[in-house]
């Protein structure tokens, strides 16, 4: 049986005193953590203060992006030693926004993917197709190859402690959301690759997330497909009374 896992990402939202009001209004009302794990991604400056309100508490506390070099001359970036250091436990890597806005490519979303599980960092690693590549049929295509461009050279066990992110760009923040059934038969498709990958048994094991204008009201339709084990959660995972219903909702299913 998978755990849910929701995961907020603050994107460039929120001054240091409001995330710290917001760890303040969740922890202690998260519920039980062996039924949901719950995560919030949030921006750079923050990381080392949450990590310090966290302290093994819900939630847990990830990184937006990270470089998979260990240390260098790589100005503005941050590396995964560094978050490590500071208790970050999670990274998304690969967003269709850092895809898109900061070249990243399969290339770099591959050597950070391994570059994460090298230092105890667990990826979470978005694919997704754009509007046009959804009309034209291509999406299963799209999402296969960037699953298999992510994970080369990963090993089997190493797999098995990787979360992915199926994200539509087309349902980013627009209010746009994938059916729940086109949610799922995307998933499934990524879950079919992993087996094509790593076999049935640890295609089994790994959690896959839907994210794309994920609400309290609708995150339930989701996770109620059989492949879709949690959301990866923009604007709605902002608000502490949001946040806490979504984690509500995935830890009764």
């Amino acid at each position: 049986m998978r755990k849910p896992i929701i995961a907020g990402n603050w994107k460039m939202h929120k001054t240091l005193g409001e995330a710290e009001q917001f760890y303040a209004d969740v922890q202690g009302e998260i519920p039980d953590p062996a039924k949901v794990e719950t995560v919030i991604c949030a921006p750079y400056p923050f990381l080392y203060r949450l990590a310090g309100l966290s302290e093994g508490k819900a939630p847990s506390v990830g990184a937006q992006n990270m470089h998979w070099e260990d240390a260098g001359a790589f100005t503005g970036e941050v590396s995964p030693v560094q978050l490590k250091d500071l208790g970050v436990n999670y990274a998304i890597i690969g967003h269709s926004e850092r895809r898109e806005y900061s070249n990243e490519t399969d290339e770099t979303v591959n050597l950070k993917l391994k570059a994460a599980l090298g230092h105890g960092i667990i990826p979470i690693v978005c694919v997704g197709e754009t509007l046009e590549e959804r009309e034209e049929g291509r999406t299963e295509a799209k999402v296969s190859g960037q699953v298999k461009a992510a994970f080369v050279e990963v090993s089997r066990g190493e797999a098995e402690q990787t979360v992915i992110a199926y994200e539509p760009i087309w349902a980013i923040g627009t209010g746009k959301t994938a059916t729940s059934e086109e949610a799922g038969a995307v998933c499934r498709t990524i879950r079919n690759t992993l087996g094509e990958l790593y076999g049935g048994e640890t295609a089994a094991k790994i959690r896959i997330q839907y994210g794309g204008s994920v609400k309290p009201d609708n995150i339930g339709e989701l996770l109620a497909q059989p492949d879709i084990d949690g959301a990866l959660v923009g604007g709605a995972s902002l608000d502490p009374e949001s946040f806490l219903r979504l984690a509500e909702v995935a830890a009764d299913e």
